[in-house]
């Protein structure tokens, strides 16, 4: 099949080593965080926070934040261009909600006077609360869906990325307090360009399951 977003995603794949001496344009990092905020959203709640780690003191702070585990990862943090932390709330208040109506209002996608009954939608956090009061099983797959939003955004950027789930959410939220605070992270992104020689997984074939088996159309 030949068509943009299918060259796109062919050609996505894991980078499993970084260039250091490559770094994102500041222009194509705009893109990235500009397409992260239009992410969707359940609700279009967005109950989210992207941390970009760039400088040097916070990629050090990161490259701590594996010293319990997954190590693997950890050569990743100083070699690539950026890390993304892809942080979702913890608990989702009415407040929350009433902050993204605002804008709402704000954007003139409703009126003042329809703001009361959108808050109807809210409905549909209470029913994913949890035993403690918190909302973290509903939000974080929220944040799973900007994270895909990211990666198809990179592939059109040609810019290289390595999802990274191994990483030490409690630590995370140690090293990360102040900008955490709230709010968990279970994700990271790391981007850039690959070695061009030690990059193994660049020049392997895609490899999927046939069409016929994840796809049926009714």
């Amino acid at each position: 099949m030949t068509h943009p977003i299918i060259h796109d995603l062919e050609n996505r794949y894991t980078s499993k080593k970084y260039d250091s001496s490559k770094k994102v344009s500041q222009e194509d990092l705009a893109v990235l965080l500009e397409a992260l905020r239009l992410s969707a959203s359940s609700i279009n709640s967005q109950p989210w926070k992207f941390i970009v780690i760039e400088s040097d003191e916070a990629k050090q702070r990161m490259h701590d934040s594996f010293a319990n585990m997954h190590q693997f990862n950890q050569p990743h943090i100083k070699a690539c261009s950026h890390v993304i932390l892809f942080a979702n709330k913890l608990s989702y208040t009415r407040d929350d909600y009433d902050v993204v109506l605002s804008k709402a209002v704000a954007d003139k996608r409703i009126t003042e006077e329809q703001k009361e009954a959108a808050f109807a939608s809210f409905k549909f956090v209470e029913l994913n609360c949890d035993e403690n009061g918190e909302h973290k099983a509903w939000t974080k797959p929220q944040a799973y869906l900007a994270l895909g939003n990211a990666l198809h955004t990179l592939a059109r950027l040609n810019i290289d990325s390595t999802t990274m789930e191994g990483i030490d959410p409690e630590l995370l939220s140690e090293i990360f307090a102040d900008e955490l605070k709230g709010y968990e992270c279970h994700v990271a992104l790391a981007i850039g360009y690959h070695h061009p020689s030690e990059d193994y997984n660049a020049s392997l074939p895609k490899s999927r399951k046939a069409f016929e088996d994840v796809i049926t159309i009714l």
